[in-house]
């Protein structure tokens, strides 16, 4: 069964649909790039995906654990190649974790061994340098 279906609205603006919850968006391209930059563009989506993919699979072991993240914060910056062809060089996660006595060195160092191993980050091509960086509070 398909994942998506998207629709080309024109002007540089595309509306895919999740097949599965029926989850709308819209994604136009970056101004940079010819676009009006009112929305994701697809190579933002790209980049947000290894972090909500980090956050999520690191949420699923530490509930293995019996720990759950809330309020865990990520940012996500992408870095594009200044020379043809057009492609993500970069993509720069900052992970802030909020204070817990349950985030042991031990704890620490499964997260960010998860957020590294993460199936984003192990589909991304091993051109884009992914630099994750952590701050535990």
């Amino acid at each position: 069964m398909p994942t998506a279906h998207i629709t080309y609205l024109g002007d540089l603006r595309t509306e895919p649909v999740h097949l599965q919850s029926g989850t709308h968006i819209i994604t136009d391209a970056p101004t940079d790039n010819m676009g009006k930059g009112e929305a994701f563009s697809p190579t933002d989506l790209t980049a947000t995906s290894l972090g909500s993919c980090i956050i999520t699979t690191m949420g699923i072991v530490a509930r293995r654990d019996g720990i759950e993240l809330v309020n865990a914060d990520l940012s996500v910056t992408k870095v594009m190649s200044k020379d043809a062809p057009r492609r993500i060089v970069r993509i720069d996660v900052d992970v802030v974790m909020p204070p817990s006595d349950a985030h042991t060195p031990e704890f620490r160092a499964k997260m960010e061994h998860t957020a590294h191993t993460c199936p984003v980050a192990l589909s991304l091509h091993p051109d884009i340098e992914q630099v994750i960086r952590f701050e535990w509070q």
